[in-house]
């Protein structure tokens, strides 16, 4: 089985940003017209126009196979964000119920420090785990929320500790660094109730990128840290671009990707901060001192770059940080019940979070 995908143009020059015109709406490829042979120009600034005819790995499950076949058009435009949510919405509610009919549980939604939050308790947990918590730093493009369910689900299931996913504020409403001072405040909350090496600190895709930014807050602000982080599909870094965001979408290497624009990393979200901020982007700041980590991505994910640049930064800080890459996989796969891969990624997530939290 073979999949022919669209041609790419991505920038890749020395100062590792991005000058491409934005390429016009085009009608979508299809299969007569896809490209056939892989190509390569290369030119003097760096910059590569390349085409490539991508075979589906046997490295992955059929089902993880099954998903990198699905087509998705390549012209564009991008979803409106009104749209964005409503589908986002509507895709959550079915992710929490095929999640539960996995991992049983209940869900309370409350508001700790003034910020909505959803309570996964799972069933059977034990009275030696009442003691301890997991926040949720949702994804969802800092502008919608794909991950409130999605990510602390099978989490407090497969720990059997209670998850609290905080619904902070998202753009472009509000701007770095609300999102921030919501998850701040959780946790300040939180830290009312359980100790700080009881609570770990995790999330996907820009609550990834959040919670990188949540521990950089902390250290900041002087605060005791949690046992551990979970940074799944995430970066450090809104300065600059990396080089698989460039080549693959949000669906990996199927659908609409336009090259990465010159200047800060989603502007909606950074505003008018300077994106080498060190809590904007921890990755410019002083890493020391903070507590184990757990980096996830996977080899077709948009933010690969930003998540291994990010785990350098922490490994040369002398942090305790540990890297899982699962080959093929696009962005943020661990959401998807129906994948082998992601109930086993999930689990690794978990078991990690459960040997830190038992230090």
């Amino acid at each position: 089985m073979r999949l022919f995908l669209r041609s790419v143009v991505f920038g890749v020059i020395a100062t590792s940003t991005f000058v491409v015109a934005q390429q016009p709406t085009l009608k979508p490829t299809t299969e007569a017209d896809a490209p056939n042979r892989d190509t390569s120009y290369i030119e003097a600034n760096g910059t590569a126009h390349v085409t490539r005819v991508v075979p589906v790995p046997q490295t992955i499950s059929p089902e993880g196979q099954k998903s990198l076949s699905r087509q998705e058009p390549d012209q564009g435009p991008p979803q409106p964000l009104e749209e964005r949510r409503k589908s986002t919405d509507a895709y959550t509610a079915r992710a929490r119920e095929e999640w539960s009919k996995i991992c049983p549980n209940t869900i309370e939604e409350q508001k700790i420090a003034g910020v909505p939050v959803r309570i996964v308790t799972p069933e059977g947990m034990p009275e030696s785990n009442k003691n301890k918590v997991l926040l949720d730093l949702h994804g969802g493009g800092f502008n919608a929320d794909s991950g409130s369910y999605t990510e602390s689900i099978p989490i407090a299931s497969y720990t059997k500790i209670k998850v609290v996913a905080a619904l902070y504020r998202l753009s472009p409403e509000v701007k770095f660094p609300a999102a921030v001072d919501d998850s701040i405040a959780v946790y300040k909350e939180l830290l009312k109730t359980y100790e700080p090496k009881h609570i770990v600190i995790y999330g996907t895709s820009a609550g990834a990128i959040l919670t990188a930014e949540v521990a950089a807050k902390i250290k900041q602000l002087g605060l005791p840290m949690p046992a551990a982080l979970g940074i799944f599909s995430g970066m450090g870094d809104f300065a600059r671009s990396g080089d698989s965001i460039a080549m693959y979408a949000l669906r990996g290497l199927s659908g609409h990707l336009d090259p990465p624009a010159p200047g800060a990393h989603d502007p909606y979200y950074v505003g008018d901060t300077d994106p080498k901020d060190p809590v904007l982007s921890p990755i410019f700041g002083d890493l020391h001192g903070l507590p184990p980590t757990l980096f996830v991505t996977s080899g077709r994910d948009l933010l690969l770059s930003g998540t291994v640049n990010l785990h350098r930064a922490y490994l040369l800080a002398g942090v305790d940080a540990r890297l899982v890459v699962y080959d093929a996989l696009t962005h943020a796969f661990w959401y998807d019940p129906k994948l082998p891969e992601a109930i086993e990624a999930n689990h690794i997530m978990a078991d990690f979070f459960v040997k830190e939290l038992s230090k």
